[in-house]
């Protein structure tokens, strides 16, 4: 098959990119390797995927038309794995034109790119937790209403699941949106809670504790991402039974939210150091607590997350200190 990947270079692109390839398909790579963290980063994972002969790059912004459409070419397209996006949610109140560009006009780029590509079997795109907002029935289920956002990042991604059913509605175009939750592991992202814990304990740093602790989310390895992300590719979704719309949505996510003091804990014995804890207030745009209901995907998809904390965190901690020369 030919995966074309958007957001490549990304946390997530970077992992599903490197299964597609050794799976032995061909994927073709973009991404426009925005600033919004360490570009290094970026780069040292692309430089993993072009050891691979089956990997081709295209640094391309997901909003020029015009620019997509020469990277994808006369390539016969059968899958496209929709992951580049503007990510943060605290971010999108700094930048909010950012999301506008990446997540809507970005979305809809790669929406009419796949409604030209004759040999299409399925697009799966991210969505996100996120676009539960404020919700406090837990846990999250893919029927809940999700038209309350409590961030812009959040009201662009719901924005997008709105955009895609109207695209599978009007021609039929197999997508299928995942709901990611709080993804971490090795090459992850510098912006996300367990990257600045690590690197700050390791500095002898005091670490930002949000809501003075009281928190939970549902942390989920990404390596299980990459698997449901796979499972999601090779089930599009059909137009049987009721459903005479090629659309769905899942939540994607550990089933098992852990309170945020836990994760220190589990992060201070794999580092064999104690941090320095700042409580601070709730953040505007966070909620306190996320936890997916993984009933739909896991009937489905036969997704079921298999990676606790307790083993994640440690391999992360591991590939910290070796990417670091720690």
């Amino acid at each position: 098959m030919t995966n074309l990947l958007t957001g490549a270079a990304g946390f997530i692109g970077f992992h599903v990119a490197q299964r597609l390839l050794d799976q032995g398909e061909r994927v073709v790579g973009v991404d426009n390797l925005n600033p919004y963290y360490s570009t290094t980063l970026k780069e040292d994972r692309l430089r993993q995927l072009l050891a691979h002969p089956n990997f081709t790059f295209h640094q391309v912004n997901i909003a020029d038309r015009g620019a997509m459409q020469e990277a994808v070419g006369d390539l016969k397209i059968t899958s496209i794995i929709h992951l580049a996006a503007q990510a943060g949610v605290r971010y999108s109140i700094e930048n909010p034109f950012a999301y506008v560009e990446a997540n809507l006009i970005g979305h809809m780029v790669i929406l009419e790119l796949a409604r030209q590509q004759s040999a299409l079997k399925h697009m799966v795109y991210a969505s996100s937790s996120s676009v539960y907002g404020g919700n406090t029935k837990l846990p999250f289920s893919e029927e809940d209403r999700v038209d309350q956002p409590i961030s812009l990042y959040a009201a662009t991604k719901k924005s997008d699941e709105l955009l895609s059913y109207s695209y599978a509605h009007l021609y039929g175009i197999p997508l299928t949106g995942l709901r990611f939750f709080t993804v971490y592991g090795p090459w992850g992202r510098p912006d996300m809670a367990l990257w600045l814990f690590t690197d700050a304990i390791l500095a002898g740093r005091p670490i930002k504790i949000f809501n003075h602790g009281d928190m939970q989310r549902d942390f989920t390895y990404v390596d299980d991402i990459v698997s449901g992300v796979l499972a999601a590719r090779d089930h599009p979704p059909g137009t049987e039974g009721a459903a005479t719309v090629p659309h769905r949505i899942y939540n994607i996510g550990n089933n098992h939210p852990e309170p945020l003091l836990r994760l220190i804990e589990v992060l201070e014995d794999a580092l064999g150091r104690k941090a320095e804890r700042r409580l601070e207030p709730m953040q505007p745009g966070d909620v306190k607590s996320t936890y997916a209901d993984l009933t739909a995907i896991e009937r489905d998809l036969g997704f079921r997350p298999t990676i606790t904390i307790e083993e994640g965190i440690p391999r992360f901690t591991a590939w910290f200190r070796d990417y670091h020369k720690l």
